[in-house]
């Protein structure tokens, strides 16, 4: 599937995943000739009508990884000019040099470092090329409630978050709200880096749209947290439960009090300590997993 197509089915797909199945909508009239490829949400609710821009690949913004293969030029040094294999520790080996560490590196910042440690010893003003000769296959994994989980081949050196969810197959009704991207460490770096991106934002566009994912990124979507609402709504039923949920929020969720609700005396069923109890609770109170919400109804 090319990028336009992924972008284009990108916010039809991706909600699907969230909520409950619809009919599928009327046949829509032929589109004309002059009709744009692409149909994307701004954050203002505006439509636009060209792809978000991806970022491009150079000396500048190329991340050397393990596993690629180098061409590295000195000019009118044969013994230092030749192809070289980044090992799985993140170094190549040269003549004079031995180990450098250019894995992390764009390849501007490598060519700086190589010409750094040449100068300084060996080469008087050396003049240094850095080039890709061949890029390791890459990869992320996507994983948890969607419909095809395991491995992304990347395009190219990268792959935005929306388009890594519309690979994996989107997510399933069983997906929770939130997405959750871990960034393994880097070379020399130990700490691992996550963020959490709300699904919904992301499909709106609203946010996360500019989450870019580089070989070994990890996505996680979650199952979700659900409750249940009772009584007397418009539409009882089970509910993803996003955080932070209100009651209140709850019974708009359900679609609001029915003619006969009463938004008072409000019960929650609830597992405490392992046991199942019947608690009070307030409009403004938060909902927890697994939560049944029992609305009344008016006296009067």
């Amino acid at each position: 599937m090319g990028t336009k197509q992924i972008v284009v089915a990108a916010a039809l797909i991706l909600a699907a995943g969230g909520a409950a199945a619809a009919q599928p909508p009327a046949a829509a009239p032929a589109r004309p000739p002059s009709t744009p490829d692409f149909v994307i949400t701004n954050p203002d609710g505006s439509l636009r009508t060209q792809p978000p821009a991806k970022p491009a690949a150079s000396s500048e913004t190329y991340v050397i990884g393990p596993q690629d293969n180098l061409s590295i030029i000195v000019t009118d040094e044969n013994d230092l000019t030749g192809k070289y294999r980044v090992d799985s520790d993140g170094t190549i080996s040269m003549p004079y040099l031995q180990r450098v560490t250019v894995a992390g590196l764009s390849l501007a910042e490598a060519q700086a470092k190589i010409t750094q440690l040449l100068q300084k010893d060996y080469i008087r003003n050396p003049q240094v090329r850095v080039e890709v000769d061949q890029i390791k296959a890459r990869s992320v994994i996507v994983n948890g409630e969607v419909r095809n989980p395991g491995k992304v081949s990347l395009p190219g050196t990268t792959i935005s978050l929306l388009e890594a969810l519309i690979l994996a197959g989107s997510p399933t009704t069983n997906a929770a709200n939130e997405v959750i991207v871990i960034h393994p460490p880097k070379a020399g770096d130990a700490q691992t880096d996550s963020i959490t991106v709300n699904r919904k934002d992301l499909e709106l566009g609203r946010a996360g749209r500019d989450v870019v994912l580089q070989d070994g990124d990890i996505v996680n979507v979650p199952q979700a947290k659900r409750f249940y609402i009772s009584g007397f709504v418009k539409n009882p039923g089970y509910y993803v439960l996003d955080t932070g949920t209100t009651v209140s929020q709850a019974i708009v969720l359900a679609g609001g009090l029915n003619d006969r609700g009463s938004d008072r005396r409000i019960r929650v069923s609830r597992q405490v300590n392992g046991k199942t109890v019947e608690l009070p609770i307030e409009l403004d109170d938060r909902v927890q997993p697994n939560d049944e919400i029992k609305i009344r109804s008016r006296i009067f």
